[in-house]
């Protein structure tokens, strides 16, 4: 089995540099193209997928539809377990906001945050299950930024630890024993967009 873990695009909030969690922000027209630039990479590539599954949030949603449209691969249906982590009080604000309002050290209270190890809890339950039912199949998931990280820390045991950008493509082999890492956080497919728009 090979999964494709994909973050989706950009939003307004990522822009602006918001912490989104669990809030249902959309892509804005970048996120779009961005989506648009792995399909045409994905086309390309050697791997072939048979499904794609979402967090369900609007974002990973209209990320996973553009890349089922283009590579003519069906959708599953969305997986709460894949949604962002839940980030309570610090959600819509940005680093300043943030340090305005609780200090530097903001990420070591308790405002509400969903905890690392109940967010690997879920990731890998996704995960084994995914294995149970599709374990002869490639499937292309689209989710979150943070719970990516929190994903392949549980992994790899912080092996990883490279910002997941938006619209990078990991790459995660099985066939009995453990996951085996064969592409992380690739964002090729959107070097070769500013490339062309320099030109």
């Amino acid at each position: 089995m090979r999964i494709g873990l994909v973050r989706h695009g950009l939003t307004d909030w990522n822009a602006a540099g918001r912490i989104q969690g669990q809030t249902d922000i959309p892509l804005n027209e970048v996120g779009r193209n961005q989506a648009e630039r792995l399909g045409i990479r994905l086309q390309s590539d050697d791997y072939h997928w048979d499904y794609i599954v979402t967090s369900g949030l609007s974002r990973a949603q209209e990320t996973g539809e553009i890349l089922s449209r283009m590579l003519h691969v069906p959708m599953l249906e969305p997986d709460a377990r894949l949604k962002e982590r839940g980030f309570g009080q610090v959600e819509g604000l940005t680093s300043d906001e943030r340090v305005a309002r609780w200090g530097e050290s903001w990420d070591t209270l308790d405002l509400g945050q969903e905890q690392i190890k109940d967010i690997q809890v879920r990731a890998l339950a996704f995960l084994k299950d995914l294995w149970s039912a599709y374990a002869e199949q490639n499937v292309l998931i689209v989710t979150h930024g943070a719970f990516l990280a929190n994903l392949l820390a549980a992994l790899f045991q912080d092996q990883y630890n490279e910002r997941i950008g938006n619209l990078s493509l990991t790459v995660l082999e099985k066939e009995q024993g453990d996951w085996i890492p064969i592409l992380y956080n690739c964002t090729q497919h959107l070097s070769m967009e500013a490339a062309e728009q320099s030109e």
